[in-house]
């Protein structure tokens, strides 16, 4: 049934924008499209077009901005509904533009309502409302290159021709120019994050200190995620009727927490998120605590606000995150939440091994926590390549003689992404190619 965070409406109707706005200045929810009161599905006729409809209405119509707080789904068999998730805003309070910052444009959930606010309610959130953002703080530098980023996009099918793209990203400040959000998704990006490895348990000893930066976010992020792979060691175990794999960290758990880390840190104050690699654990330190408003229970129980509206955007995009809150959900389904210790300054997030794996991985003799147990440096860690690049020098070791139709039919992308993916790999140095097109090979140089 309808609560605080679910409304159900049959078909869309001129409330849209209303209920949008009051989850924005509460703790977000969803609005479910074809669906009546009671929770029954009665499907929509043309469900693209309604979602096309929903996404020019809230771009449109509803101010601050609430691109990437928001995400339209279709869902169903039979009969299709849409559901749209829309997260807590930041930039309190959001109202329907043409009747401006008033009772008449401001809301809240209330139960299953949304209430207008009352004007001393409005001026309240309006005295507290967060002004520094990714996207109003101007960028220290304004010879943005983005050749990263268009990569990125056009893998995903994306078009980035022309300035649009930048524009509705959200890259631009009101006055033209780029903003802190585009310096983080360009080539010239300054914030690095950094990953190190201690040996033992405590940071008495550092073994590496590895930096990931300097680069588009987005390919930071791969990096990161490929290198702290290389030491989530697996044990494998051949059980009927299927091959069971442990690892050290549950994988989905560590994923969800490095993505999770890096799109909701602060980066305004000036930090960046840092990955700690011990004998006994792997730790995560995203910077900034909670935002305001937000409290550890809501935290822990799926309610989203994001501190990043824009990174969030992207993040979808690229298929990094799903929905608003769901990363936590999947740590927790396999972790309790004594996992996270939470400050007002940091969100910190601890994963033990697993001792079982860790005996089997590294032949330990493991009494209570494992102490001065060795790992060993990954090596040859492709961090500067796309994940299609990867792909390609994973199947081109393999196979020397590969052809562009048997990579695009395996990957399932297009020649021109795969193209793209054969020069980034040429450029830095991994592949040349021996002989002609038709009769030569690949030559694998790292």
């Amino acid at each position: 049934m309808e609560n605080a965070y679910t409304e159900y409406q049959r078909e869309l109707s001129d409330s849209l924008e209303k209920e949008v706005v009051a989850f924005l200045n509460t703790l977000g929810g969803e609005i479910f499209i074809g669906v009546d009161d009671n929770g029954n599905i009665v499907g929509v006729d043309d469900p693209d077009d309604i979602s096309l409809k929903v996404a020019d209405r809230l771009k449109n119509n509803i101010s601050p901005s609430v691109i990437g707080l928001f995400q339209i789904n279709i869902l169903g068999e039979q009969k299709k509904y849409i559901k749209i998730s829309v997260a807590g805003g930041l930039e309190k309070p959001y109202y329907i533009k043409k009747y401006g910052m008033s009772p008449k444009g401001c809301y809240l959930r209330i139960g299953t309502q949304s209430a207008p606010m009352e004007q001393a309610q409005i001026e309240n959130l309006f005295s507290h409302r967060v002004n520094r953002t990714l996207s109003t703080i101007i960028s220290p530098r304004q010879d943005l290159t983005f050749t990263q980023l268009r990569i990125f996009y056009e893998e995903n099918g994306f078009d980035t021709s022309g300035d649009h793209f930048f524009r509705n990203l959200g890259m631009y400040t009101l006055d033209g120019r780029f903003n802190y959000f585009a310096m983080l998704l360009s080539d010239q990006n300054d914030v690095t994050m950094k990953v190190a490895r201690f040996k033992g348990i405590d940071k008495v000893e550092i073994i590496t200190n590895k930096e990931f930066g300097y680069c588009c976010i987005l390919k930071s992020v791969y990096n990161i995620l490929a290198y702290l792979d290389n030491y989530n060691l697996p044990s494998v175990e051949i059980t009927y009727p299927k091959r069971v794999e442990k690892f050290l960290v549950d994988k989905v758990s560590l994923r969800e927490a490095v993505i999770n880390a890096i799109v909701h840190n602060d980066y305004i104050s000036g930090g960046a998120p840092l990955f700690e690699i011990y004998d006994n654990r792997i730790t995560i330190v995203s910077y900034g605590g909670l935002v305001g408003g937000l409290t550890q229970e809501e935290f822990f129980s799926g309610r989203s606000m994001p501190r990043n509206r824009e990174l969030m955007r992207v993040f979808r995009d690229m298929e990094l995150v799903e929905n608003f809150g769901s990363g936590i959900q999947r740590i927790l389904r396999v972790y309790d939440r004594s996992i996270f210790q939470i400050s007002d300054n940091f969100i910190i997030t601890e994963f033990k091994y697993d001792l079982e794996v860790l005996k089997k991985v590294r032949n330990a003799v493991v009494h209570g926590e494992p102490v001065n147990v060795p790992v060993n440096e990954p090596v040859n860690v492709p961090v500067n390549l796309t994940k299609t690049a990867q792909k390609v020098l994973e199947l081109i070791t393999e196979q020397n003689n590969i052809t562009f139709e048997f990579l695009t039919e395996k990957i399932g992308v297009s020649r021109e992404t795969i193209k793209r993916a054969i020069k980034l790999l040429k450029q830095n140095g991994y592949i040349e190619r021996v002989g002609s097109d038709k009769i030569g090979y690949w030559k694998v140089l790292k």
